[in-house]
């Protein structure tokens, strides 16, 4: 088995220490952190978020694989960073003002790192402003919003007229999701994506910041 495969393999299974052993090991027989990323790391992930997806594995493996995954990915920063490869897309992420729930959200941003994204998180209870703010600041082209109160759905379709009113709704998708969230939802607001589950979130991020 390739070192590679071996990653993927240890990062499945949520290994941390071993993961973080064997990218050490890539890199010293001189395998490019962007491979090591893409075949080891990532390649792991994929496969763990479609087993998620498939209710093959639940939300406690999915986090242990995340954890051995950020372990990887701490090895490779540095590298990637010297060798100018940069994430695949950015996403803001946040779960709405009013409402304090992160679980799912934390969830989407595991799934969305694992798909090579770079994603700044604003945490919850989030007003619409710093959603706009973030947005600009970071040139995203995705803002991802999260609610799992009925109550503070509303807030979703805040962001996008605010969107609007800040002039920039044609360069940006936004996402929205969460347990009272559906398609129908979405379109009525304005909203550009709506996802059932933080795999299929993950997707199309990814699709959306081709």
């Amino acid at each position: 088995m390739s070192i590679l495969n071996e990653i993927s393999e240890a990062l499945q299974q949520g290994k941390a220490k071993n993961v973080k052993e064997l990218v050490q090991k890539a890199i010293d027989e001189g395998i490019s952190a962007k491979q090591i990323l893409e075949e080891g790391l990532l390649a792991g992930m994929g496969i763990i978020g479609a087993k998620f997806k498939n209710n093959e594995v639940y939300v406690p493996d999915v986090l242990i694989a995340a954890r051995a995954m950020n372990t990887g990915s701490e090895l490779l920063k540095p590298l990637l960073a010297e060798s100018g490869v940069k994430a695949t897309g950015k996403v803001v992420l946040g779960t709405v003002k009013g409402d304090l729930h992160d679980i799912g959200k934390n969830l989407v941003r595991m799934m969305m790192e694992g798909k090579g994204l770079e994603v700044v998180d604003i945490g919850i209870d989030a007003p619409v402003e710093k959603f706009i703010n973030t947005a600009k600041e970071t040139g995203a082209q995705v803002i991802a919003c999260s609610a799992l109160l009925t109550t503070t759905m509303g807030e979703m379709k805040n962001v996008v007229e605010a969107v609007v009113a800040a002039g920039f709704r044609d360069k940006i998708k936004i996402m929205v999701g969460g347990a009272p969230v559906n398609e129908n939802f979405c379109k009525n607001i304005g909203a550009d994506i709506y996802t059932p589950d933080a795999a299929s979130a993950a997707d199309a991020a990814a699709a959306a910041c081709l």
